[in-house]
């Protein structure tokens, strides 16, 4: 069958796709791009935001209006969290957030018998880590390692607990095989990722710290760089800095989300943390690691933030100096404690808090590139844009340089010039071997 793969949502969602890719390509199906037709448009949901709830659906009701003979299958944990709104859409076959062989499994049953089909389960009953095969489509330059799943943080503002479960790790030996799986795929780069990745291995034998596992993926595959996902600041100690420090091969790129620099605003948001202990983690990893990309989430607008607090906010950011951030207004998520929590901000105010919290975040982002004019840096490329090849750096820096062939190369460029999101370079010239 033709099988268009629609992804909405986080790293692990792009992970979980790129298995179902490889495992759809090994039972002999032919993937094509979700505008073209296919026999069979699937869908993995998102619902972290009521916009991605939205996106889902409108994914639906695209792909059916495209070719309205086809499957239509939808699964992530959009129909996990709201089952009834995801039935009423047009799709014929509903899954949830796990267990990716048997939804594929369904999908040909379904195709055979056209039969609508609902098949959702309870995400706090699953047992174990599910393993899926590393890598996707040929052609990709950085490979999604997912090495855990599920969250029991039950942050106020946040659906994904209850989408996901609780916190199911994959054994060290597994992470490192999979690795070189992706190595002898001709990957240069593996991303490490999971729901809670900071979550890690409480739930393995003798509790293996994330720490332990990066260990291990660095050292089983020293010629690839070793990025990690999101990491809950409480897991940036001393000891987790000296540690990865001594991995030559891990990206100084680190993302600890924030979501407030207001210590009651985090207490609102049970959050397990508050600006003192964030601000150590900050300073631990500008110790230990040279010039580290510190990224980082804000919520803006939580219920209760008053103006006050917004500016605590601001400050706080200024003194972090984050090199890049992803900014949010607070959005209502039906289910969640935030959702019926007094003093709702209203939009127009989130909009304008969300707006002045870009630019300082813009500022601090063009002061980080702008330190990177003159260096000479190792990038990887992955595709020719505009007439210019675009790559990261281990700091994720984005850089475009002119040149060919540069796809999957990892090159050293000496940077000359800086933009507001990106930089620009030249390849420096080649030493004769």
């Amino acid at each position: 069958m033709r099988i268009a793969l629609y992804t909405l949502g986080c790293k692990v969602n792009q992970y979980e796709s790129q298995a179902m890719e490889a495992l759809l390509l090994a039972r002999g199906h032919h993937l094509v791009p979700f505008t073209d037709q296919a026999d069979v448009y699937l869908i993995n949901s998102c619902t972290v935001t009521a916009t991605s709830d939205k996106k889902s659906r409108q994914a639906v009701r695209q792909a059916r209006k495209r070719a309205p003979e086809a499957l239509v299958a939808l699964c992530g944990c959009y129909p996990q969290v709201s089952p009834e709104a995801a039935k009423e859409l047009e799709a014929d076959l509903i899954g949830g957030s796990g267990d990716r062989r048997a939804f594929l499994d369904l999908i040909e049953q379904v195709a055979a018998q056209r039969e609508k089909t609902v098949a959702l389960d309870n995400p706090f009953h699953r047992a174990g880590f599910e393993p899926l095969p590393a890598g996707g489509l040929e052609g990709r330059t950085r490979g999604m390692l997912k090495v855990e799943d599920g969250c029991t943080n039950f942050c106020a503002y946040c659906i994904i607990p209850y989408a996901r479960g609780a916190v199911r790790s994959l054994a060290p030996e597994g992470a490192v095989a999979q690795a070189k799986t992706l190595e002898a795929a001709g990957y240069q780069e593996i991303v490490v990722t999971g729901i809670e990745l900071s979550g890690y291995g409480r739930d393995l034998p003798g509790r293996p710290g994330l720490a332990d596992l990066v260990e291990a993926v660095c050292r089983a595959v020293p010629g690839l760089r070793v990025r990690l996902g999101s990491l809950e600041p409480r897991t940036v100690t001393e000891d987790f800095c000296r540690r990865l420090a001594a991995l030559p091969n891990l990206c100084p790129h680190f993302h600890l989300s924030l979501q407030s620099g207001c210590d009651a605003t985090l207490a609102r948001m049970k959050r397990r943390y508050d600006t003192a202990r964030y601000r150590q983690s900050v300073d631990l990893l500008r110790a230990f690691f040279h010039r580290p990309a510190l990224t980082t989430d804000l919520i803006v607008g939580f219920p209760g933030e008053t103006e006050e607090e917004f500016q605590q906010t601001l400050a706080f950011l200024q003194d972090c100096r984050f090199t890049r951030m992803h900014i949010f207004p607070y959005s209502r998520r039906k289910g969640t404690p935030a959702a019926t929590m007094p003093h709702q901000v209203p939009n127009g105010e989130k909009a304008d808090r969300a707006h002045r919290a870009a630019e300082v975040a813009s500022a601090m982002e063009r002061s980080w590139l702008t330190s990177w004019v003159g260096q000479t840096v190792p990038v990887l490329f992955e595709e020719e844009k505009g007439g210019f090849w675009r790559g990261y750096t281990p700091q994720y820096v984005e850089v475009f340089v002119q040149g060919a062939g540069l796809h999957n190369q990892i090159r050293t460029v000496t940077i000359t010039a800086a933009g507001d999101t990106h930089v620009f370079g030249q390849l420096t010239q080649e030493e004769n071997p």
